[in-house]
């Protein structure tokens, strides 16, 4: 899964380490999602999508895997 976060952490003005403070995670784990390491939560990402004004779709793009055979 793609997302937009570190592109909307850095128009918004915030690194990561303040970010993970304001959603009580480890800045660890926002690098990690920056990086798709990591998929958060659906509490987690409801709650970035809040800190934004976003819908978690805009912030998280979901990519479907093709099943060829």
């Amino acid at each position: 899964m793609k997302n937009r976060l570190e592109e909307l952490r850095k128009e918004k003005g915030v690194n990561q380490e303040k970010l993970a403070e304001i959603l009580e995670v480890s800045r660890q784990t926002i690098s990690s999602i920056e990086n798709g390491r990591y998929n958060p939560s659906i509490l987690l990402a409801f709650k970035i999508a809040k800190y934004f004004g976003k819908k978690i779709e805009d912030i998280f793009i979901y990519e479907e895997e093709s099943n060829e055979y």
